[in-house]
């Protein structure tokens, strides 16, 4: 989808459709000759009322008039609702060429938030149907024009490149496990080094991860036959400031469970287990195009995890690369194996800040559903800084507590500690405690997206890969970067 912004009046443009928002109490600002918009709304049939469409056809073209409901109440996040609710009114349509004509005195974010929510909404996935059609073929809206009195030509554009990014992640994500492979993950990362001039890339195999010392990660991808891939890519532009990050994601290709089998009912949704890895890749895309001034090195340990006669056994005792034994007692408490060994590769890179992200527990799901992720994190400011990156992407947080008393919990009884404490209490926590052992000093912050990495259930992402987590690393990568 082209989008860009312009001054133009909308009804000068070659838009087809135009939207329009109406808040509780306003007037339609901009109307056509002989006043048929107001009209539409004096005659209630259009609404101020979240939500609400109604359309009319005037001046040559098409008019949708959208409810926002109560202005103090509006941010970005109802802006990607109302935004995605017309394109489903415009699919119905046939419209083509859609103009959102802004309201007056929208923030960046609001305006953003149109943008994002029309690009969000449009991803469909019909690589594996015969019927696809090509896109030139395809129905839908092929251009956005966003209309304001002021130019919003950098929020436009940088809204667009992030949906976009968010979108190459829900594709990665909604990739069967026998299409997207750790390798086909790894060879993403390559094809993402060679468009930008500031990434490099590595992919290593089973022979680096196991020469690395890397014997956590190891273990989980011992028992496949595909291979493994500890990819690396770095953001090194030039003047960059703030911290070096670090943003590690697993990707866990496929996820049966290993040996502790999950049952059958859901197991096809565990290509999605990868979807923390697809996350960091999507936001080292927008980020390298919004060319933001930091440095980041992102790591992303892709395997699957499944059974054969190599497999790790419950009660296996492996060595991470930090020295660290485990006892892995838990085959599908895998995730926690994969991130410690990419957390202390992190570190040893030069992280100064780290994120990770995973979908790590299914505690978390039942905590916290799938309105927020759940955050830990070791330094309060550093936490804050990422809460505050959830809330202005709208992909929200809730911190969870890390405690001397969880941490015991990871302990283990013939090892250093154990993946997978017997009574399973407080999963979450302890996942988390297991991972804070393998970051040292360095500021961390772990994301548990299980509830938030697919099925979303939001107008604009309702089914499928939802992308979370790229436009809070934007975010956050933006604010550390002083606002660039």
């Amino acid at each position: 989808m082209l989008v860009r912004a312009t001054v133009e009046a909308p009804v000068d443009t070659r838009a087809d459709t135009v939207a329009i928002g109406i808040f509780d109490g306003k007037r339609v600002a901009h109307d056509v000759d002989g006043g048929v918009l107001q009209a539409l709304l004096d005659a209630g049939e259009a609404k101020s009322a979240f939500k609400h469409l109604a359309h009319t056809h005037a001046a040559g073209k098409r008019w949708i008039l959208v409810g926002l409901g109560d202005r103090d109440t509006f941010d970005a996040e109802r802006a990607r609702v109302a935004a995605a609710t017309v394109l489903g009114r415009c699919g119905e349509l046939g419209t083509k060429v859609l103009c959102w004509e802004l309201p007056h005195r929208l923030d960046d974010d609001q305006a953003g938030g149109f943008v994002e929510g029309t690009v969000l909404s449009s991803y469909r996935f019909d690589w594996f149907k015969s019927a696809a059609k090509d896109e030139e073929d395809a129905p839908g809206v092929t251009e956005l024009i966003v209309s304001d009195h002021e130019s919003r030509v950098v929020t436009v554009d940088r809204a667009a490149v992030v949906a976009r990014a968010q979108n190459a992640t829900r594709e990665l994500q909604d990739r069967p496990a026998n299409d997207l492979t750790p390798t086909a993950l790894g060879e993403f990362a390559l094809t993402l080094a060679d468009a930008h001039a500031h990434i490099t890339a590595s992919v290593e195999g089973r022979a680096e991860i196991t020469a690395r010392g890397m014997g956590a990660f190891a273990s989980v991808a011992q028992g496949t036959d595909v291979e493994p891939a500890l990819i690396t890519v770095r953001y090194d532009p030039p003047e960059a400031t703030g911290p070096v990050l670090g943003f590690v994601g697993k990707a866990v290709t496929h996820d049966t469970g290993g040996l502790s089998i999950k049952p059958a009912g859901g197991m096809h949704r565990m290509k999605y287990d990868m979807s923390g890895g697809g996350a960091v890749l999507g936001a080292m895309q927008a980020i390298a195009a919004l060319a933001l001034p930091i440095r980041i090195i992102a790591v992303v340990g892709a395997t699957e995890n499944t059974i054969n006669g190599s497999a790790t056994k419950p009660g296996d005792i492996v060595k991470a690369m930090t020295g660290l034994t485990i006892e892995v007692d838990n085959t599908d408490a895998e995730g926690r194996l994969v991130l410690a060994d990419c957390l202390a590769h992190a570190v040893a890179l030069g992280a100064e800040r780290l994120v990770d992200l995973a979908t790590l527990t299914g505690g978390v799901v039942t905590a916290l559903g799938s309105t927020f992720a759940g955050l830990f994190a070791n330094e309060e400011a550093w936490c804050a800084a990422v809460t505050a990156a959830g809330a202005r992407s709208g992909e929200r947080l809730w911190q969870l507590p890390l405690d001397p008393e969880y941490a015991e919990r990871v302990k283990g009884r013939f090892a250093d500690l154990t993946n997978s404490p017997e009574d399973r209490k407080a999963h979450p926590i302890s996942g988390a405690e297991f991972l804070h052992r393998f970051v040292g000093d360095v500021p961390w912050a772990h994301l548990d997206i299980a509830g938030v990495g697919w099925d979303l259930g939001k107008p604009w992402a309702a089914k499928g890969g939802s992308g979370f987590g790229v436009r809070l690393l934007v975010a956050l990568a933006q604010a550390q970067a002083g606002g660039a």
